[in-house]
């Protein structure tokens, strides 16, 4: 049999201290306040999404995972919000001293406005701007492209729920 040293009171003080100190560890967690994101708390109960942007099916099913109903017809929703454009760029941020390529930055806007059932008038134009910064590679040729792709789809998120803070905050209540 091997022995390491440790006899069984040994194992048993170390095992105490692994417990207590998973217990503390949890105990921290639960302490700091932490929470999964849940649901967002929008004050209407229908909308009506339009316009042309590719981000209009991720709003709408965001929307209606937060109990919104989506609608169809303008006139029948509490709120109504016109996606009025979007653009992705891709710019250069650095160069390395033989002019390869180092970082990235991508940039995704999106411009929209929004109106409740109790105005004719829409509200003024409002952009959501989210950037994101990342470093080039040419002999990581795929794995950077993956990643690229992965941050477009993160900042397409990230406005999706920028978009719904402000309708929440700005729309009008139950």
């Amino acid at each position: 049999m091997l022995n390491f040293g440790f006899n069984r009171s040994g194992c048993n003080r170390i095992n105490r201290l692994r417990h207590a100190l998973l217990l503390l560890c949890a105990l921290s967690l639960a302490a700091c306040g932490f929470h999964l994101r849940g649901v967002a708390n929008v004050p209407f109960e229908s909308a009506y999404i339009g316009g042309s942007a590719s981000i209009m099916g991720d709003l709408k099913k965001s929307l209606a995972s937060n109990g919104v109903k989506i609608l169809r017809n303008e006139g029948d929703a509490q709120v109504s919000v016109e996606l009025l454009s979007e653009s992705n760029d891709k710019r250069i941020l650095s160069l390395s001293g033989g002019g390869k390529v180092r970082e990235y930055e991508l940039v995704y806007i999106l411009t929209y406005r929004m109106r409740d059932a109790s105005t004719p008038e829409w509200g003024p134009e409002q952009r959501v701007e989210i950037r994101r910064d990342f470093s080039y590679d040419d002999s990581q040729l795929l794995a950077k492209s993956f990643e690229e792709a992965r941050l477009q789809n993160d900042m397409r998120a990230e406005v999706v729920r920028e978009v719904i803070r402000r309708l929440s905050a700005t729309a009008p209540r139950k």
